[in-house]
């Protein structure tokens, strides 16, 4: 029985059309993959942010009056979520400035150091002008329909500026470091009847006392380390066992950073959930205070994708679209738990991510979270300006100056949590001589405006580190190269201890 055999031609003809067929669908599928494997957190968070959003405005609608504790029982799991970020900060900072700061030559550290406070410094200062400027052009304090505003008395002022810039500096040499980690120094101004020379509601009379406030003393912790790291740079080979424990320790920190990561798509959700569904009012939101609110997110947003943009552009010759868009996981975290300490472990790991040197990002991101806060200089200048416009206060130039020098040195110290600026306000406040009280005028709207400054604070950290690393790759560079070239030409038996030194 004769059976035709298919030609080759045949068999072959059909082969590559599947596989051209299948290919392109293969690679489609693997591309999809490997986007969502590689950005499946960040997703799952920002869908945190807006499905909390969400479910906070249908609880809201749906005509039952929840208490506090309903409010607290909301926010217990998102709580948990910020005590855990809250617990890594001071290992991971401390750790982080010791062992970066140590395993780089001190020429490149005070290079890199430098640079970092120069660039903090020009965005802070870019973030006052911009917000002066665009409050004083919209004038949102003349076209609010709010004649005599009556706030009620929910800041009690018992210091002058003078004792909160003075104690900014007292914070940096913190008398004990145990306590350093815990609280922070602060003067506080006391009344005694007894007192002849003290005359009720002259601040400068009052007796002169201090006590210690809740809270990391951040800027203390980074001085040490700083100091601390210049000292075992300048120690070599015998500081390499103390410079291997901060490296360690960093390096565990991060990786269980990188285990409560995962945490954050609920936490954030929570977070939102309750922060929403404990508002008393959105009239003032929409309503007296909408033209103040669109006057600084407009400037948040002009700094964030403007300001910082041009002075990325400038430094790196590059466009910062690809960087910002890896930076989804910081924002949403950031926007979630509006504390830039909070969130500076995260930050730091999307920076690593990024191939930037770690050495760099764990020097310039925790200083970034301690005294660069863009978001919170922009907003105290304009929530100033406002209130002085709400009181008919009329601004000269002397005061427009004196409001920005101030609001830049108080957004220094304000620590990395969520509305602290309320208590730095304070002190921008009284450069104009408007009452401490009025600080209360502005709270309708400060839970929301805090999210959106601490999400722009965290991308100023991101791209300055980017920025400095950049601008620091020629000297780590050549820094390499020296130590290629000094392990060339050292002995046998010291080879071992110069490898060690690269972590």
């Amino acid at each position: 029985m004769f059976v035709k055999k298919p030609s080759p031609k045949t068999l072959t003809s059909s082969s590559p059309t599947d596989v051209n067929s299948t290919m392109p669908l293969q690679l489609r599928s693997n591309k999809c993959v490997g986007f969502l494997r590689q950005n499946l957190l960040t997703m799952l968070t920002i869908i945190g942010v807006v499905a909390g959003t969400m479910l906070g405005w249908s609880l809201r609608a749906s005509g039952v009056e929840w208490s506090r504790r309903d409010v607290m029982y909301f926010q217990y799991p998102g709580e948990l979520f910020l005590r855990m970020l809250k617990s890594l900060i001071v290992p991971l900072l401390v750790s982080s400035i010791v062992s970066a700061i140590g395993s780089l030559d001190l020429s490149l550290s005070g290079k890199v150091g430098l640079r970092a406070i120069v660039y903090y410094m020009t965005t802070t200062v870019c973030a006052v002008i911009l917000g002066i400027a665009l409050v004083t052009t919209i004038r949102p304090g003349k076209e609010t329909a709010w004649s005599q505003p009556t706030p009620t008395k929910l800041i009690k002022k018992d210091t002058l500026t003078s004792d909160t810039l003075l104690d900014l500096i007292r914070n940096l040499f913190p008398e004990n470091l145990v306590q350093a980690t815990i609280a922070t120094y602060r003067t506080r101004l006391v009344y005694d009847q007894n007192d002849t020379l003290a005359i009720k509601g002259h601040l400068d009379t009052y007796k002169i006392a201090g006590d210690y406030q809740s809270g990391s003393n951040v800027l203390g912790l980074v001085a040490f380390s700083v100091v601390m790291g210049i000292t075992l740079g300048k120690m070599g080979e015998r500081s390499r066992p103390l410079q291997d424990f901060f490296h360690a320790l960093s390096e565990a920190m991060m990786i269980i950073t990188g285990w409560v990561i995962w945490l954050s798509p609920l936490g954030v959700f929570f977070l939102v959930t309750a922060k929403i569904m404990e508002i008393e009012s959105f009239a003032d939101l929409v309503g007296r205070l909408g033209m103040y609110f669109l006057t600084v997110i407009l400037g948040l947003f002009l700094h964030g994708f403007g300001t910082l943009s041009i002075l990325f552009i400038l430094a790196t010759k590059k466009l910062p679209c690809r960087y910002i868009a890896k930076m989804g996981q910081v924002m949403a975290t950031a926007f979630g738990t509006a504390s830039s300490s909070a969130t500076m472990p995260i930050t730091i790991g999307c920076c690593d991510e990024m191939g930037l040197d770690p050495r760099i990002t764990r020097f310039v991101i925790p200083i970034g979270a301690t005294i660069n806060m863009d978001g919170t200089a922009l907003y105290e200048a304009v929530a100033a300006l406002f209130i002085a416009q709400l009181r008919n206060v009329e601004m000269s130039f002397g005061k427009i100056v004196a409001v920005s020098v101030t609001a830049t040195a108080a957004s220094i110290g304000a620590a990395g949590i969520p509305q602290a600026g309320l208590v730095t306000m304070v002190m921008v406040l009284d450069t104009v001589n408007l009452p401490a009280e009025d600080v209360s005028i502005i709270l309708a709207v400060d839970w929301l405006l805090d999210r959106f400054r601490t999400t722009i604070n965290v991308v100023c950290d991101a791209l300055g580190a980017i920025i400095v690393s950049s601008l620091s790759q020629g000297d780590i560079d050549k820094s390499r190269a020296q130590n290629q070239a000094d392990r060339e030409l050292a002995p046998a038996h010291e080879l071992t201890e110069l490898e060690k030194g690269e972590h």
